[in-house]
């Protein structure tokens, strides 16, 4: 049996919502979303880095990213992106992976097994009247409790260094 969208959503349970207003342009915020360089720059809690990313930004493409720990560890995803609506959405599903790029469950990085195997995560980018921009992640195939926590204080981390990063590209002449 072939699920629909909404079905297939549903199957992911609910999601974890992250919403954050950015004090920039949407088309900033859009390029530190889809920029290797400048998502490298902010991906990850704080202490961690991303030492690789890699975006094909199109409908179809791939994005892999490395995300390191303080203590060294890596932790690969892998994802391909579903949708695409500059600068206003991008929807992608997202794997946890291995070095190589293939998909491994969260158990391979010592998380729950009720993680998905395939999550979806859809990021929408609102302009605000003041010139600064909502952003809306919808994390799918998290279940709640821990799970969700942790992502939860991972993605707060993550715009925590994403404003920071904003801030230094405003203040460039």
């Amino acid at each position: 049996m072939v699920m629909n969208k909404d079905e297939a959503l549903e199957a992911l349970g609910e999601p974890l919502v992250i919403q954050r207003v950015l004090k920039a342009p949407r088309t900033t915020v859009w390029k530190a979303w889809t920029d290797p360089g400048i998502l490298a720059s902010w991906w990850g809690p704080e202490g961690f880095t991303a030492p690789v990313v890699k975006i094909d930004l199109r409908e179809g493409g791939s994005l892999v990213l490395c995300m390191r720990s303080p203590d060294g560890k890596d932790y690969w995803n892998a994802g391909v992106y579903r949708e695409i609506v500059p600068p206003k959405r991008l929807v992608l599903s997202v794997s946890f992976a291995d070095d190589k790029g293939e998909v491994v469950p969260a158990t391979y990085y010592g998380m729950s097994p009720d993680i998905a195997l395939q999550m979806l995560q859809t990021i929408s980018l609102a302009e605000t009247e003041e010139g600064r921009t909502k952003v809306t992640v919808k994390h799918f195939g998290l279940p709640p409790g821990k799970d969700q926590d942790d992502a939860r204080q991972g993605w707060i981390q993550s715009f925590d260094k994403l404003e920071r990063i904003l801030a230094g590209l405003r203040d460039r002449p």
